[in-house]
């Protein structure tokens, strides 16, 4: 009979540089409600991942001309992810209070191994499935009690959307997180994200803003915070499972509710309830010996596990 082996919290390189951009995640909520005041959605969204696009750009200059058929391909599938996620968002941030907007966004959690299971064929474990369930509770009592109140409206029908997509994203940068160079990926998913929000200014008949220095400053900001995001997790997640980095994601809104309290909101009891749940979401996640671990991982890390199930 083989023993388990001892239990492994300790949190990799990687994984605390996912926990660090979360953090950055959770303060850009106040951020971009603020600038919907002064500016439609998707040219909000051109805007800052054009500045973000630039930034990376300026330090990748070297290594562009480098650019392969795989990191083009890999760039279009992660931009448009990008540009249905944070687009979608914001425009249903246009019509539905942001606890309703936390809580369809929170579906990402249990979205990502669904959409790995149904497009990868690759079933989630009991453990991450379990941590994954202890989160997405968490994580609706942290939106608070409007959040449970779903209708279907347009704004939630987007930000629905948009959370398929976010989940979309994490799975295709953990796919090609091992063929590709970081930085070449990255400006080119930048970019496609900027070219198709700028695109979708047309269809969706979107008045183009006056200029506003909190529009600006802020798209330039929030372009910075993106370039850093977007790097990070092409970095971190070569050696993060989609799973475990899902389950890191999930502390967003803990860290917006930390903002918010910052900023003057009070948290609720039961959103501080939420966050206990989420942490211990993956403290569960965790509940597995290191060889299990290892053999997961490894299994979903693998390039060419990956694209045999492609």
């Amino acid at each position: 009979m083989i023993k388990n082996a001892p239990l492994n919290f300790r949190l990799s390189k990687a994984e605390l540089v996912l926990v660090f951009i979360t953090m950055l995640w959770g303060g850009t909520f106040l951020l971009v409600h603020n600038v919907m005041t002064v500016s439609g959605p998707m040219f909000f969204v051109g805007l800052r991942f054009a500045a973000a696009a630039l930034f990376v750009g300026l330090f990748s200059l070297k290594s562009l001309p480098g650019l392969t058929l795989t990191e083009l391909k890999a760039g279009i599938f992660i931009g448009t992810s990008i540009m249905l996620g944070y687009g979608l968002q914001t425009v249903g941030l246009q019509s539905i209070t942001s606890s309703q907007s936390a809580f369809i966004t929170a579906l990402y959690v249990p979205f990502v191994p669904l959409l790995q299971w149904l497009v990868l064929g690759r079933r989630p474990g009991l453990m991450p499935s379990l941590g994954i369930g202890l989160s997405f509770a968490g994580l609706m009592l942290l939106a608070g009690p409007n959040g449970s109140s779903i209708s279907f409206s347009p704004g939630e029908i987007a930000t629905l959307v948009s959370a398929v997509a976010i989940a979309a994203e994490i799975i295709l940068i953990s796919h090609y997180g091992g063929k590709v160079d970081v930085r070449r990926v990255t400006v080119v998913q930048l970019a496609t994200a900027s070219v198709l929000s700028f695109m979708m200014i047309v269809p969706t008949q979107e008045r183009l803003p006056d200029f506003s220095w909190l529009l600006l400053l802020s798209a330039v900001g929030l372009g910075a915070m993106s370039a850093v995001i977007q790097l990070a997790m092409n970095w971190a997640q070569k050696s993060v499972s989609p799973t475990r980095a899902t389950l890191i994601y999930a502390g967003e809104p803990v860290w917006a509710g930390i903002v918010g309290r910052i900023a003057g909101e009070r948290l609720p009891g039961i959103a501080l309830l939420g966050g206990a749940l989420i942490v211990a979401g993956v403290i569960v996640s965790e509940l597995r010996g290191k060889r299990a671990t290892a053999s997961q991982e490894e299994t979903e890390n693998d390039p060419r596990e990956q694209e045999a199930s492609l």
